[in-house]
């Protein structure tokens, strides 16, 4: 199975951790995040990656080169940033005839189990699958209301005035037809592009296991103090 990890941000908000280093190298309690998520990927079933960079490619170019990983890893770089959505849209080559893939945001940090969402997204075949997960401050996230059945109904983007405090937790599940609610503009965004138009027909998984967006410094520092690491 294929898995999109989207690394190329310039990472601002981590500075100066990102002086010289790209998000997805930063190391938490001695290990780089690239490096968790290859050991995911190899207990999900995943077998091939493409990664894309931008600021400091130089380095994970390096950096993967050194690895010695069963999992297949595509550096996609990309002098002008085309967007999380953007990425997906330019390398649908490389997604193939395959029915599903992951989308999943390098600067989350989790110990969620992925096969068990994938066999839930298996059962029902949405266009999408998000997994989701409770936060006490929803206007700094992309929230979804869900009905009784977990079929997204609303998804904004940063809301104002939240009608949930279920938050897109950067893990989610893509089928072929995602590829036609994406833009063609660039850079094109999932969060405000594409997921808001799958209402009815994207739906939700709520993940109660750790999960933490390290991609400000304050959360950066709250991952280094409570991560317990992958069992």
């Amino acid at each position: 199975m294929k898995a999109f990890l989207l690394a190329a941000g310039h990472g601002t908000r981590l500075r100066p951790l990102t002086n010289d280093l790209p998000k997805c190298l930063v190391p938490i309690k001695g290990v780089p995040v690239l490096e968790i998520w290859l050991d995911i990927f190899e207990r999900s079933g995943i077998t091939e990656v493409l990664l894309n960079v931008h600021s400091h490619a130089d380095v994970v170019r390096a950096t993967v080169h050194k690895y010695r990983s069963p999992v297949q890893i595509k550096i996609s770089e990309e002098p002008v940033l085309l967007g999380s959505a953007g990425t997906i849209l330019a390398n649908r080559a490389w997604v193939g005839c395959d029915k599903e893939f992951w989308i999943l945001y390098a600067d989350v940090l989790t110990t969620f189990d992925l096969k068990s969402m994938l066999g839930f997204h298996r059962e029902r075949c949405p266009v999408a699958t998000v997994g989701v997960y409770e936060v006490p401050d929803p206007s700094r996230c992309g929230i979804v209301r869900v009905d009784k059945n977990w079929i997204v109904q609303e998804f904004v983007e940063k809301p104002a005035n939240p009608t949930s405090n279920l938050a897109f937790a950067g893990l989610m599940l893509g089928t072929l037809e995602l590829f036609e609610f994406i833009p063609a503009k660039q850079p094109a965004d999932l969060g405000f592009d594409v997921l808001s138009h799958l209402r009815g027909r994207m739906l939700a998984y709520a993940i109660t296991d750790y999960v933490i967006d390290i991609g400000t410094i304050e959360t950066y520092r709250e991952a280094q103090a409570t991560w317990p690491g992958l069992n």
